[in-house]
């Protein structure tokens, strides 16, 4: 095996995906315990590798906040100057190996910046991020998993192992601040989860069904139910809360947890129930069972990975369409409520 001392993995976003790319950071190093990983990744998704045991240096790309600063004459200075330093950060080293498992053509510019004898991504590549590689494209399958297909370039390296967590790091103080919110708001039974937002509009699942479901499952299971979600979800999850037939076990916490706290929050929990979204891959990660709500998304490329889980689909013909916009969401809003209960109901 090739004697590797020096790795640069590029993964900037999103959260799924950086948590996703765990595996190959973990497999890497156990197969080159003294080589030094450097990982390019931006602001948003950060969070979930700061602080890995695995990882040499952590280089955050600002390029969201320098693309709005940049057009403020008051901070044009501040981002112009953030930006030549992150550059800069890029050159620093001499890599044997850079990784570029984004495939896109700003993954590709600072693949070609940085500097590294060998410079691997992967087939399927977009906005001509191969021509940034001196190596061929390692040829994957995009019907399978997203972690797996990142496993075959660390195969095309050289490694076999396929022993990993995909943990994400969490601190003491995460887990103090978690169990102090918790111990604030939840009763001591089984936790249940539920994040009921995604980004897509075509992924969302019917605010009143979330609301049915919550009252079934405080009323039959007599567990406590937390939801989960951005500080721009809060209202929208209050007003679920609120047409639950009953909200005293029921608590939102909506903005009120970093990454790494509801990483570690998610760890307490029976099961999360969501629709197709970050959340979903922090808590398999963690190692709480999920059950998925899937509509215009695949769920053999990017669904809880792992075992245990439960992918829950009408079976539309025209699902998946990876569709962020559609006239007629049927293949959400033809998954019933009793459905998702019932696989609740297996998983835990």
């Amino acid at each position: 095996m090739t004697d590797i001392k020096k790795i640069l993995i590029i993964k900037l976003s999103s959260i799924g995906d950086v948590l996703h790319a765990l595996p190959f950071l973990e497999v890497m190093k156990q197969c080159w315990p003294d080589s030094a990983i450097d990982w390019l990744v931006e602001e948003e998704a950060s969070q979930v590798i700061l602080g890995h045991l695995a990882i040499n240096r952590v280089i955050i790309s600002g390029r969201k906040r320098w693309q709005k600063d940049i057009l403020n004459p008051l901070k044009f200075i501040k981002a112009s100057s953030d930006a030549i330093i992150f550059f800069k950060d890029i050159r620093l080293s001499s890599y044997d190996v850079v990784v570029d498992l984004q495939g896109l053509f700003r993954s590709g510019i600072l693949s070609a910046i940085a500097r590294g004898k060998r410079k691997i991504g992967m087939s399927g590549s977009r906005e001509g991020a191969s021509f940034f590689l001196n190596e061929p494209p390692v040829p994957v399958d995009y019907e399978q998993h997203a972690i797996d297909r990142y496993l075959k370039v660390a195969s095309y390296l050289g490694c076999g192992i396929k022993n990993f967590k995909g943990e994400i790091p969490v601190f003491e103080q995460d887990k103090k601040l978690a169990d102090n919110l918790l111990e604030s708001h939840i009763e001591d039974k089984n936790i249940i989860a539920v994040n009921p937002m995604a980004k897509w509009k075509t992924k969302l699942w019917e605010a009143d069904k979330f609301s049915e479901l919550a009252s079934m499952l405080y009323r039959d299971l007599q567990c406590s139910i937390i939801f989960t979600g951005s500080k721009q979800d809060f209202p929208v999850i209050e007003d679920i809360i609120n047409k639950t037939d009953s909200k005293d076990g029921i608590t939102n916490l909506a903005g009120r947890t970093s990454l790494k706290e509801l990483a570690y929050l998610y760890s307490k929990c029976s099961v999360l129930v969501c629709t197709d979204t970050g959340p979903m891959h922090i808590a398999a990660a963690m190692g709480c069972k999920v059950v998925a709500l899937f509509g215009p998304t695949a769920p053999l490329r990017t669904g809880p990975y792992g075992n245990g889980h439960e992918v829950i689909r009408s079976g539309m013909d025209c699902s998946p369409c990876f569709k962020k916009e559609c006239g007629n969401t049927i293949c959400m809003k033809n998954i019933t409520v009793n459905e998702v209960y019932d696989a609740i109901k297996s998983v835990i």
